[in-house]
C-alpha cells in the first residue's frame, strides 16, 4: 500500500461503512439472545499463538478482519451478564466521537493546539462542578484515569498544606494523609509516588458498613503524630471499590475543619450519582471538600478514560504542577492562563477528553445519564433481595450503589472461601456471566458491578441458579 492509498478519502469510506456494520454488529449480538460468550477465555500461551509475532513489510490483512478477530476475542462489556469490574457499558455513539478525535489528533498542552477541544473541557469541567455545588470559582481539568487524578489532588493538597513552596524547595519534614483501609490502591501509590514511603498514608479502620467514622479519623490523626508525621489531607472514599460504600463527608468534613486539613474526596465511581435526584443524598457534604476525582468512564457511560479532577477553589488546581515550559507557555495572561491545559496536568499532549465528554452529554441529555444511575442501583438492589431469600447464599452489607458483595454458604465441613473462588472461576470460563471476588473480613467473596443499563431481572436470577447449580457440581466433586 502506498502512502498516497493510505490516506485516500474514498477508501476510508469505503472502509467506514463497513466498519459501522461491524459494530452494529457487535452490538446487536451482545444485547441479544445470542450465544455470544461475556469473555471467551483464552489463556495468555493460547492468545500468543493467535496474534503473530513480527510485522511485514507489505500490508498481508484486511484491516476489518483484524477488527472483527479484536472484537470476538475481547470482554464484551455490551453484554447483559457482564457484571465485572467499574468500567463503563459506552454509548454507542461514543465510538464517532473517538474515531473523530483520533484522526483531527489535537494535543491540548496549549489552548491553539486544541480550540474546541479545550473550551468543551471547560464547560465540562464547569458543568460537573455545579452538579456537585461547588462555587462559581471552582475548576479543574480532565486526565487520564483515577490514578493520575489523584496523584494530582494530593500534589495540591501538599502544596495548599504543607506550609512551604514543597515543589520548588523539596522538603524534609514526614507528611501523612489519612485514608480509608476499603481506599483504592492507586492513593496509596500516590503517596508513595511523592516520596513519603508507604507509612504516608495511614490507614483509617472502617464500620460493619466500611465506612471511616470520626472516631476512627481521630485514632488515625493521632497515631500518625505520636509517629512524628504531619498530615495534611484526608482521602475519603465516594464510594469504595469493593464494597460500593459512601464515607460520611459532613462528618469528615467537619474533622478536617476543626484540624485544618486538605479534604480530597475520591468520587471515581460514585460521584457519578449526583446525575441522580434520587440518589445524590450519598453525596451530601461533597460540596466541602477542596478536590474531588470523579470518573465518567464508570457509571456515565463513557468510555475509558475520562477523569474529571475538581477544586472548590479553581487557585489550586495551578499548584500541583507550578513549573516553567517556555516553548510551551507564554507569560502569565490571567484571561488564557485556564485554557492552557497543560499548567494543571501531569499529560502534554493527551486527547481530546473535554470534546468527547462535551458532545456526549450534549446530544443526549442530562437526564440520560440520571436514568442510567437510578437503573443500574435498582437492578443491584434486586439482586441482593433475591440473594437474601436463598439460605444457602449471604451479601455482606445493603448496596449502596450499583456494586454487591455476597457469598456461597457450603453445607458440612466444605470450605467457603475454596468454594466461592472456584465457582467463580467456573462461571466465567464457561462464558455465560462475568462476575469477579475479593476478600472482605478475611473472606473470599464474589463481587458483581451492575454497569450495563440492559441488564434485566431474568438475568438475575439466572445468575444466581447457575451460581447455586456450579456450587453443586464443585461440592461433588471436590469436598
Amino acid at each position: 500500500m502506498s502512502l498516497e492509498e493510505a490516506f485516500d478519502p474514498q477508501r476510508f469510506r469505503t472502509l467506514g461503512h463497513r466498519w459501522v456494520d461491524l459494530l452494529s454488529g457487535y452490538l446487536e449480538q451482545a444485547s441479544g439472545e445470542s450465544e455470544m460468550p461475556v469473555l471467551p477465555v483464552v489463556p495468555p500461551a493460547g492468545m500468543l499463538d493467535l496474534v503473530e509475532s513480527g510485522f511485514s513489510t507489505e500490508p498481508n490483512e484486511d484491516l476489518l478482519e483484524r477488527l472483527a478477530s479484536l472484537i470476538a476475542h475481547s470482554n464484551h462489556l455490551h453484554h447483559r451478564h457482564y457484571m465485572g469490574h467499574q468500567v463503563a457499558t459506552v454509548l454507542p455513539q461514543a465510538a464517532l466521537i473517538e474515531a473523530t478525535n483520533a484522526l483531527l489528533n489535537n494535543g491540548m498542552a496549549v489552548y491553539e493546539m486544541g480550540q474546541m477541544q479545550t473550551v468543551m473541557e471547560h464547560r465540562v469541567v464547569q458543568f460537573l462542578n455545579r452538579l456537585l455545588g461547588f462555587p462559581d470559582n471552582a475548576g479543574g481539568v480532565l486526565t487520564h484515569g483515577g490514578s493520575i487524578g489523584n496523584l494530582t489532588a494530593l500534589l495540591a493538597a501538599r502544596q495548599a498544606k504543607a506550609g512551604c513552596d514543597v515543589w520548588t524547595e523539596g522538603h524534609t519534614e514526614k507528611y501523612a494523609v489519612l485514608v480509608s483501609e476499603q481506599a483504592h490502591y492507586c492513593v496509596v501509590r500516590a503517596v508513595q509516588i511523592m516520596g513519603w514511603g508507604a507509612a504516608g498514608a495511614v490507614a483509617v479502620e472502617t464500620d460493619d458498613k466500611f465506612r471511616v467514622t470520626r472516631e476512627s479519623l481521630e485514632r488515625g490523626f493521632a497515631s500518625a503524630r505520636e509517629s512524628g508525621r504531619k498530615v495534611l489531607a484526608v482521602v475519603a472514599s465516594s464510594c469504595t471499590t469493593a464494597t460500593g460504600s459512601f464515607d460520611p463527608l459532613m462528618e469528615v468534613a467537619d474533622f478536617c475543619s476543626e484540624h485544618d486539613l486538605w479534604l480530597h474526596v475520591d468520587g471515581a465511581h460514585g460521584a457519578s450519582l449526583a446525575f441522580s435526584s434520587a440518589h445524590r443524598d450519598r453525596l451530601r457534604g461533597i460540596d466541602r471538600a477542596d478536590s474531588v476525582v470523579w470518573d465518567l468512564h464508570k457509571l456515565a457511560l463513557m468510555p475509558g478514560l475520562i477523569t474529571a479532577v475538581l477544586f472548590r477553589d479553581n487557585r489550586r488546581s495551578y499548584e500541583a504542577f507550578a513549573q516553567e515550559a517556555s516553548y510551551l507557555f507564554e507569560p502569565v495572561d490571567q484571561q488564557r492562563e485556564c485554557f492552557d491545559v497543560g499548567r494543571r496536568t501531569l499529560e502534554c499532549t493527551k486527547r481530546g477528553l473535554g470534546a468527547l465528554a462535551f458532545i456526549l452529554i450534549q446530544t443526549h441529555g442530562t437526564r440520560l445519564f440520571g436514568e442510567s444511575v437510578d437503573l443500574l442501583i435498582q437492578r443491584t438492589r434486586e439482586l441482593a433481595e433475591m440473594i437474601t431469600e436463598e439460605e444457602d447464599m449471604e451479601v455482606v452489607t445493603y448496596p449502596e450503589a450499583n456494586i454487591l458483595c455476597f457469598r456461597l454458604l457450603p453445607t458440612g465441613e466444605a470450605d467457603a472461601d475454596e468454594l466461592n473462588a472456584l465457582v467463580r472461576r467456573r462461571i466465567v470460563d464457561s462464558g455465560e456471566f462475568y462476575v469477579v471476588q475479593t476478600r472482605l473480613k478475611s473472606f473470599v467473596w464474589l463481587r458483581v458491578a451492575i454497569m450495563n443499563p440492559a441488564t434485566r431481572g431474568e438475568d438475575l436470577k439466572q445468575l444466581i441458579q447457575i451460581l447455586k447449580r456450579l456450587a453443586s457440581q464443585v461440592v461433588d466433586e471436590f469436598m
